[in-house]
């Protein structure tokens, strides 16, 4: 059975002040995601299923069904405010939905098959995709899922801090552990994480989770629970995220399941600030240049 690319692009995109997901930066306007789903294609996925809110629907499959059929199957999930379909019997108030985890949780009813998570505006490299699909075939179990760990300082954008799921790696190569800074920022040389106003210096090797997590479908009974209790818990706090390093977290403390991080000396890049938008096409452009991508992506 071929692994499933689940694509996280529900989110509103507020520090960028448009729907980056469906912003062209490739020679032919491509978007990010059309260079995650070539790649993945190419890896071995036999499926993309993309997490949207419901009103993106007729933009995306616009956009990516002509590129797409024949090529690949794929399915359209949607992330919403409704907790019901989730066991939860009440409503809150929220400016957008409850984070990457809940969006996981989502394609609960959709994906029977092992699958990997990532996000919409996010550049990978061919690299993670092939690893990852290979885990996904040959490693992978309900007890033993994966990230693919990039290098901190080649992950950060220069315009502004950003969130980054700090992983702690043993010596068999599994995480220990991860932490989800909220703000984290170049300072002079180094790399540091704000919280409660302090800074804390952090190596510049540090192993960082981009969202390229790899599960069994068993993952979403054993964050379904999770999300209950998180809900109960910040019902009244109305910008409370549930994300996937929180669920990532809890399985290994609890011993319910292991994950292996899959390490990559590739450069990733993304678009946080709108300032970003010229660095990622310069990016693609040296990336097509080099023969990595095809001009026209999907001739």
């Amino acid at each position: 059975m071929k692994p499933t690319l689940l694509i996280l692009a529900a989110g509103m995109a507020s520090r960028y002040g448009s729907m980056k997901q469906v912003d062209g930066f490739g020679p032919n306007g491509e978007t990010i995601i059309d260079y995650s789903i070539h790649d993945a294609i190419k890896a071995g996925f036999g499926k993309i299923s993309f997490i949207i809110r419901e009103e993106f629907l007729d933009s995306f499959k616009a956009i990516f069904e002509p590129k797409l059929a024949g090529r690949v199957e794929t399915d359209y999930v949607f992330q919403n405010y409704d907790l019901k379909p989730f066991g939860i019997d009440i409503e809150v108030e929220r400016a957008k939905p409850w984070g990457t985890a809940h969006a996981v949780l989502s394609a609960r009813n959709q994906v029977k098959e092992p699958f990997c998570v990532i996000n919409a505006d996010d550049y990978y490299g061919y690299e993670a995709f092939e690893k990852m699909a290979q885990f996904l075939t040959s490693e992978v179990a309900d007890d033993k899922y994966s990230l693919v760990g990039y290098q901190i300082d080649k992950t950060l954008s220069e315009y502004g801090s950003v969130s980054r799921g700090v992983c702690k790696v043993n010596d068999e190569g599994n995480m220990v552990e991860i932490n989800e800074r909220t703000q984290v920022y170049f300072k002079g040389d180094g790399v540091v994480f704000e919280e409660g106003g302090v800074e804390t210096e952090l190596p510049t090797d540090t192993r960082v989770s981009m969202n390229f997590w790899g599960f069994t479908p068993a993952v979403f009974e054993q964050s379904l629970p999770m999300f209950q209790r998180f809900v109960e818990k910040n019902k009244e706090n109305p910008k409370a995220e549930f994300f996937i390093p929180l669920v990532a977290d809890e399985l290994i403390k609890t011993g319910t399941a292991s994950f292996k991080v899959i390490p990559t000396a590739s450069k990733w890049f993304g678009v946080t600030y709108k300032e970003d938008k010229p660095i990622v096409q310069k990016s693609i452009a040296d990336l097509v240049a080099n023969g990595t991508y095809p001009a026209n992506l999907w001739s």
